[in-house]
């Protein structure tokens, strides 16, 4: 009986603590389960890049030269159906912040977004959210970076890369370029990322992606991308 007793109480208490929180908990569970998928092929992607594409090749049955090609198509497929499930979650509920889903499960539909065409019309959402502290103000800061970098402008906080082909001036050889998108003021960029919240400086950022930290402007990068769009119609 005693048992019973105690049993009930330990129900009554998860009962009343979920009542306060406040959190969907089925809504996080399938949050939590859309993670795994935005990031299925994306480290396969990484590990290509770093040097592996001999054996991942092997693994998904495709020509080294067309695993990024065929890694991507499987990517954007996921994408595609995770970024139709979270517009529907945000048209129900708002964005699923902490005091919906709980900590790390309110990140999950930020990076859906981040990794979506949809970037610049959940922009308002994600910068209400990291207002409200439903989310961290780094993520904000992150994708108003990579909004202004899709639409050729110079980003704020410097944490989106890019890349290109470039010619040469030594060589006249196309060569790849990594480097952080031009920014607005690099001057003080650290000051504004100390300030959203990052623990990093620009240059750190960099190197944790193998880029040598190097200040480009707008101007450089868009004359480049000019160079080789003539270079590809010659």
């Amino acid at each position: 009986m005693k048992r019973m007793f105690s049993l009930f109480i330990v129900f009554s208490f998860l009962l009343v603590t979920n009542a306060q929180t406040g959190l969907n908990i089925p809504l996080k569970k399938e949050l939590d389960r859309l993670i795994p998928l935005d990031q299925k092929y994306r480290a396969a992607l990484i590990a290509n890049m770093r040097g592996k594409g001999d054996s991942l090749a092997i693994v998904y049955g495709v020509n080294k030269e067309l695993l990024n090609e065929h890694l991507w198509k499987l990517q954007a497929a996921i994408d595609s159906l995770n970024t139709i499930r979270i517009e529907e979650i945000i048209s129900k509920y708002g964005y699923p912040g902490v005091s919906l889903v709980g900590n790390s499960s309110n990140e999950v539909a930020f990076y859906i977004i981040q990794h979506s065409k949809v970037v610049d019309k959940y922009l308002p959402v994600i910068k209400e959210a990291a207002e409200k502290n439903e989310l961290r103000f780094q993520l904000y800061a992150m994708m108003l970076d990579r909004s202004l970098m899709f639409n050729d402008k110079e980003q704020i906080y410097g944490t989106q890369s890019s890349g290109m082909s470039i010619k040469s001036k030594q060589t006249g050889q196309w060569e790849n370029l990594s480097f952080i998108w031009p920014i607005k003021d690099p001057l003080h960029v650290n000051q504004r990322r100390k300030s959203a919240g990052f623990a990093n400086s620009v240059e750190d950022h960099a190197r944790s992606m193998g880029i040598n930290y190097q200040i480009y402007t707008l101007e450089e990068i868009l004359k480049w991308r000019e160079e080789i769009s003539k270079a590809d119609n010659n």
